[in-house]
């Protein structure tokens, strides 16, 4: 969910641009030096414009985008969650609510939504990306989930999209919060096609000409038209052992893994895991391992939306939050600070239910494929 963002500014310029391009209703997030970090205002903005162009007969499909050449998205805007939730104010509630609610209906959007996912794409980015028909990764795509460093978990129905795959990528990516780049974004399932930069204003120029009742199937060939081979990632060569390493029910075996294992590629991730939040790894990982058995986003969301209200309780969210964005010392002192120290109680704080659910309704399944 957060990004490590500057808190919001208060100038004339709108954070998002809604227009309508030919064919192609537009939405762009417009806070380039905060890394386009989501802020309510801009959730709300593209609800709003979500709900305009449904209803537009002359609009084909939607283009996501992020203005400036650093990033789609970094996640929600951190230092606001963080100076709400110290003043005791519903603002993060709020935000986590209809941020989540907007997550669902991206998912069961009924025209093609095409998603730009160009430089970083972390937390709340991610949220507004993955649910989408048509998911571009480019050359300078960073995408990453990493919440357990901050003292947080991965939201935005993580427990959801990570899970969909017979493999333990979502895990690794969930646990370790390490930047992907194009080709291991498409290998988990997370996006669809790679376009290199330099070619999506012409991409966009297309898009915008197809005709106001182009079908899906029509997007994609035409997104096809621009699309190449990426470069190659890192997670391939490595799929085997996240496998072996990461297929089990508690982080602790997952440490004692990594440490039997020995490999150069085991010892770097026990150090990355090693510096995280252990209350936050263990419940993400039983996030996780509940989602594989769940059977529609809108559960998912619901759990994780519960456990929102134990974070604004949790010493780890404010910690990890101060040492990367307030004081930026990089060296958060977590409680507990050892993962045998973590009791059941601190990790079932997480799981109650929420007195105010997400969804009324009742889906079946998850979002449309």
């Amino acid at each position: 969910m957060p990004s490590t963002s500057e808190p919001v500014s208060l100038g004339a310029e709108p954070q998002t641009l809604v227009d309508r391009d030919g064919a192609l209703g537009r939405i762009r997030l417009n806070r380039p030096r905060a890394l386009n970090s989501l802020t309510l205002d801009m959730v709300r903005d593209i609800e709003a414009a979500l709900d305009r162009f449904e209803h537009d007969p002359a609009i084909a499909a939607v283009l996501v985008t992020g203005e400036g050449e650093r990033g789609l998205c970094a996640g929600g805007d951190i230092r606001a969650i963080y100076d709400a939730g110290k003043a005791g104010s519903d603002l993060p509630a709020t935000f986590w609510r209809e941020e989540y609610r907007l997550n669902a209906r991206i998912g069961r959007y009924p025209k093609p939504y095409v998603v730009v996912m160009d430089g970083i794409v972390m937390g709340g980015g991610v949220g507004i990306s993955v649910y989408g028909s048509h998911r571009i990764v480019t050359e300078r795509t960073r995408f990453a989930m990493p919440e357990t460093g901050i003292g947080f978990f991965p939201d935005i129905g993580a427990s959801w999209f990570l899970t969909r795959q017979n493999n333990e990528l979502g895990t690794y990516i969930a646990l370790v919060g390490e930047p992907l780049r194009a080709a291991d974004v498409i290998l988990t399932g997370l996006a669809d096609t790679f376009v290199s930069s330099d070619r999506l204003p012409a991409l966009a120029k297309a898009l915008a000409g197809l005709a106001a009742g182009a079908s899906g199937e029509e997007i994609s060939a035409s997104i096809h038209g621009f699309s190449a081979a990426p470069p190659a990632g890192v997670l391939k060569a490595h799929q085997q052992a996240i496998d072996r390493l990461f297929a089990f029910k508690t982080v602790e075996e997952i440490f004692e893994a990594l440490r039997r294992d020995g490999s150069p590629f085991a010892e770097n991730v026990l150090a990355v895991l090693s510096a995280k939040s252990p209350l936050s790894l263990k419940v993400a990982l039983r996030l996780l391992r509940l989602g594989r058995q769940t059977t529609s986003l809108e559960t998912c969301l619901e759990r994780e939306f519960a456990a929102t209200a134990a974070v604004l309780r949790s010493h780890d969210f404010y910690e990890g939050v101060r040492a990367a964005v307030i004081d930026k010392d990089r060296n958060p002192q977590w409680h507990p600070g050892r993962l045998g120290d973590v009791t059941e109680a601190q990790v079932a704080a997480y799981f109650q239910p929420s007195a105010h659910p997400l969804f009324a309704e009742t889906f079946e399944g998850g979002p449309r494929t």
